[in-house]
């Protein structure tokens, strides 16, 4: 048996609970994964709340959580590459939130040495998101890229990326997280009234595409400044992007991209900022946090 944090029906923070729960085999192709950290992502706590993710049948209890890293102790049939032993990061549909998990083998990346767990468990779904975004978007060497809401998961990512690109980022953000974004390369300004003015001001040459992560205020503001409403998305306001014209964007998860952005992140050229862990009995706390959307960057389970 082995434990996990999951929940018998939908609800607030409050439902998740610590579970005694079989510990799973891995099957032909797979590897079981002995988990020491799993980054939470806003997408948890709407599974938590009811929302069925693409895929993926919901039954009780239920285990949520897409990013983990952590050993293998089990190789299936047929999986070559990957050895017991071996230090991995990953990604899942669902069902990291636990001490074990199976996972097809080309889910995994080797962990580079001098990544800690914590950071390792919390690259994939903002990494690959932020990634997936710059590259629909178009976002190169001479663009003015408006990210909305840069100071979360999958903005400072983005921030990071696009600096690397070439572009010149504005950064939406909370006051007290403009000097870290600075130092992420980005020119922060202020939410709120006058967003649109204050944005002009920093970007006399324009705004020439956009992501916003965080409110529907933000994805209007984008939509305003930005002439090709092809190069406007959002990942957060759903129905808005449609009266908008704009688009609606998600990841495309691969072990390909993955092993590029664990690759940034032990060269030093991507930073992945973990405010803090919780144990994994503690998974509610960490909801409760999470939901809160204050603070910058990732919230993390670590399971021993």
């Amino acid at each position: 048996m082995m434990k996990a944090a999951g929940f018998h029906a939908f609800g607030g923070p409050e439902v998740l609970e610590l579970l005694e729960l079989p510990t799973p085999q891995a099957g032909p192709g797979e590897v079981r994964v002995r988990v020491k950290a799993a980054g939470t992502q806003p997408t948890d706590c709407a599974v938590r709340t009811g929302w069925n993710p693409p895929g993926v049948t919901i039954t009780f209890p239920h285990v949520t959580g897409g990013d983990f890293a952590g050993v293998v102790d089990e190789i299936g049939a047929g999986v070559t590459g990957f050895s017991v032993g071996d230090e991995v990061l990953g990604y899942r549909l669902q069902g990291t939130y636990a001490e074990y998990l199976t996972v097809p083998a080309e889910q995994i990346v080797a962990k580079p040495a001098g990544i800690p767990w914590e950071v390792a468990g919390s690259i994939s779904a903002s990494g690959q998101t932020a990634h997936t975004v710059l590259e629909d978007l178009k976002v190169s060497e001479g663009d003015t890229f408006l990210v909305n809401g840069a100071a979360g998961g999958v903005g400072t990512i983005a921030v990071q990326l696009a600096v690397l690109r070439g572009a010149k980022v504005i950064a939406t953000a909370r006051e007290d997280n403009h000097a870290y974004l600075r130092g992420l390369g980005a020119l922060p300004v202020t939410y709120g009234d006058g967003l649109a003015d204050r944005v002009r001001a920093l970007a006399p040459e324009g705004v020439t595409v956009a992501l916003d992560t965080a409110s529907a205020e933000g994805l209007r503001v984008a939509a305003e400044l930005v002439a090709d409403k092809d190069r406007v998305g959002t990942i957060f306001a759903f129905g808005v992007h449609e009266e908008l014209g704009v688009r609606w964007l998600s990841s495309r998860r691969t072990q390909q991209r993955l092993g590029e952005l664990a690759a940034l992140v032990d060269s030093g050229k991507l930073t992945v900022h973990v405010r803090r862990t919780f144990p994994l009995a503690q998974a509610s706390e960490a909801h409760r946090e999470l939901e809160t959307g204050h603070g910058r960057g990732k919230i993390v389970l670590i399971t021993d």
